[in-house]
C-alpha cells in the first residue's frame, strides 16, 4: 500500500517541475528502482493511472529501469549479483555481505511537451 504515496510523491514532483518549465503536459517519467526496494512497479503503475488523472501528468508514460543487486563479500573482497535472494559470497561461502546496489528508488527525469509558440 505504500506505492500510493510513493506515487502522490512521483507526481506532486512531476507536477512542480513541469509548472516550472511552464509545461502543456508531462508526456514521461523515468523512474530507478533498485532489485532489493519494496517499490512494485504494476503497483506504482497503476496508483498512476488513478492519481494523476486531471492533472498535467495524465496520459505520462512511467519508465521503469531496475538496477541489479550486487553484495560484496567483507571476508574476500569479492562483488557479485543476486536474482532473487541473499545467498553466501560464491567464491569463499561467507555470509559477511554488504549491499552495494539494488536499494536504489529514484526519479531519473521527466519530460515535457510546452506549448507551441505561434509566430506571425
Amino acid at each position: 500500500m505504500h506505492e500510493l504515496s510513493v506515487t502522490e510523491s512521483i507526481l506532486n514532483l512531476a507536477i512542480e517541475y513541469g509548472q516550472k518549465s511552464e509545461a502543456k503536459r508531462v508526456t514521461d517519467i523515468h523512474l530507478v528502482i533498485g532489485r532489493l526496494s519494496s517499490v512494485v512497479d504494476d503497483s506504482v503503475q497503476f496508483y498512476w493511472d488513478f492519481v494523476a488523472e486531471n492533472s498535467i501528468c495524465q496520459g505520462a508514460v512511467l519508465h521503469f529501469t531496475r538496477i541489479p543487486a550486487k553484495l560484496e563479500c567483507q571476508d574476500c573482497n569479492f562483488t557479485y549479483e543476486i536474482t532473487e535472494k541473499l545467498t553466501p559470497c560464491p567464491q569463499c561461502g561467507g555470509y559477511n555481505t554488504r549491499i552495494v546496489s539494488g536499494e536504489e528508488f529514484y526519479l531519473e527525469s521527466i519530460e515535457i511537451e510546452k506549448e507551441e509558440i505561434k509566430t506571425p
